[in-house]
């Protein structure tokens, strides 16, 4: 097209070579402030900058994914089948992965000299079941679970991986809480500008957003390659048991301060258990609002389309949803890097609180309002629940550890979506009792934790994470 027009009479080649001009002027503008944004704080300089562009590649390559599979298994077909098919979805993918996921854990343990490698072949793992998923989408036939489970478990394997790298690329004088607010962020950005493009995609075939996640995971596996060589170092590094076994003690490491933090004597290779019982309080929280946004996920997108809300079309009921969760985690990871980590545990107990009051008053005054109140919330909740868990997992766990503490915990989380998302499709579709549902798994998790995290804020925690 652009030669058509610059080969024209003069003054069609002078418009069209302005166009142009001005075209690629505006991509560059855009691209060096994308570029000035991720390089900022030393990201640039300590090689985070890079991982934030490739976990912006990841997420927009599983967007265009979830996209396909949604269009397939559940918009295009009736909602009793739907219904079906989703379980059948989650049967065939997540019961292997919840057998899986413990296991992904220790075995990328060991691949400490091999980040980069690990990243770059999930990206290609993916990409090839992506093009495989493409030829049979359109029958949406048992081959395209197999391939599904495939990008799932691919995809948490590099969330895992991701979790253990950030350690190792932070710029000075900035916390993991901070940079895995500026990742998260990224991904978010991304994935809000994936969506409609696979919609597009999904509007000329069901096919063409598995296409356009090949072109993109081969991106990223490249992009996966050209990240800081340090990533694959393991200097230093231990692997983290959830356990309390204990070696031969060694003398106490003193923290910021000059203090032990209580600490004592600390193991040779010490399990999560023993590092401060908050990271395990913090854990139990974090994964009871997890197990809240599967549910939330899985019982609303049928419970909406089944019983619009508030006068509006099923989809426009489920758009409002949707837009209100977005909303949420992207504010709740903007005040996550803005509160800088004080009062972890605090924190935590207090989303807790508000998810917990969300719920029941959904659960009591169940509409359109107060439904995409309990999505914003929750949105929120869990982004500031992650982030305090990153920071407690910074301040508590041993530094020789704490990338592989990083890699359990996320695995944690992950099956704790799958239960709460498993709930949600078995739930009969009453919008008063799921929120019910939803404010008792909240109950839960607060009852279980923050007893234990408040005990620790009082105490003070062990020390206190570093702030920039």
């Amino acid at each position: 097209m652009a030669r058509t027009v610059t080969a024209g009479p003069g003054p069609v080649r002078r418009a069209g070579r302005a166009l142009a001009n001005g075209v690629g002027r505006s991509g560059g503008a855009v691209v060096r402030r994308v570029r000035r944004s991720t390089h900022a704080g030393g990201a640039g300089e300590s090689g985070l900058a890079k991982l934030i562009e490739l976990h912006a590649v990841h997420s927009a390559g599983d967007m265009l994914v979830t996209v396909a599979l949604a269009s397939t298994v559940f918009f295009s077909v009736p909602t009793g089948e739907a219904r079906g098919r989703v379980a059948l979805y989650l049967l065939i993918t997540m019961a292997p992965f919840a057998i899986l996921a413990p296991v992904v854990g220790p075995l990328l343990d060991r691949l400490g000299h091999g980040r980069r490698a690990a990243m770059a072949a999930s990206l290609v793992a993916r990409a090839v079941l992506a093009w495989t998923m493409a030829g049979v989408i359109s029958t949406a036939g048992l081959g395209l679970y197999p391939a599904a489970l495939g990008v799932l478990v691919a995809s948490k394997a590099y969330g895992v991986v991701r979790s253990a790298v950030v350690p190792r690329v932070l710029p000075a004088r900035t916390t993991l809480v901070k940079a895995n607010s500026r990742v998260t962020l990224a991904g978010l950005l991304t994935t809000a500008v994936a969506a409609p493009v696979g919609a597009g995609l999904h509007a000329i075939g069901p096919q063409w957003p598995l296409y356009g996640a090949f072109v993109i995971y081969l991106a990223g596996a490249l992009l996966s390659m050209t990240l800081d060589p340090k990533v694959d170092s393991a200097r230093g590094e231990d692997r983290a048991r959830l356990s309390a076994e204990e070696e031969p003690a060694e003398e106490p490491r003193s923290l910021p301060g000059g203090s032990d933090g209580g600490l004592g004597k600390r193991t040779g290779r010490p399990g999560l258990l023993g590092v401060g019982s908050s990271v395990l309080h913090a854990l139990q929280g974090n994964s009871g609002l997890r197990a809240l946004s599967g549910f939330l996920t899985m019982f609303l997108a049928f419970m909406l389309r089944e019983h619009p809300l508030g006068g509006l079309t099923p989809a426009a009921s489920l758009g409002v949803v949707v837009v209100a969760a977005g909303a949420g985690n992207a504010l709740g990871t903007a005040l996550g890097a803005w509160l800088k980590a004080r009062g972890p545990e605090v924190i935590i107990g207090g989303v807790l609180v508000c998810a917990l009051g969300a719920a029941t008053v959904a659960a009591g005054w169940f509409g359109l309002f107060t439904v995409a109140a309990v999505a914003a919330v929750a949105g929120i909740s869990q982004a500031l629940a992650k982030l305090s868990l990153d920071a407690l997992i910074q301040r508590d766990v041993p530094e020789e550890v704490r990338t592989s503490a990083f890699a359990r915990s996320e695995t944690a989380l992950q099956l704790s979506w799958v239960v709460g998302g498993g709930l949600g499709i078995v739930l009969p579709l009453n919008g008063p009792l799921g929120m019910a549902v939803a404010a008792g798994l909240v109950l839960l998790a607060f009852a279980v934790s923050v007893r234990g995290l408040l005990g620790a804020a009082r105490r003070g925690g062990t020390a206190r994470a570093r702030v920039a």
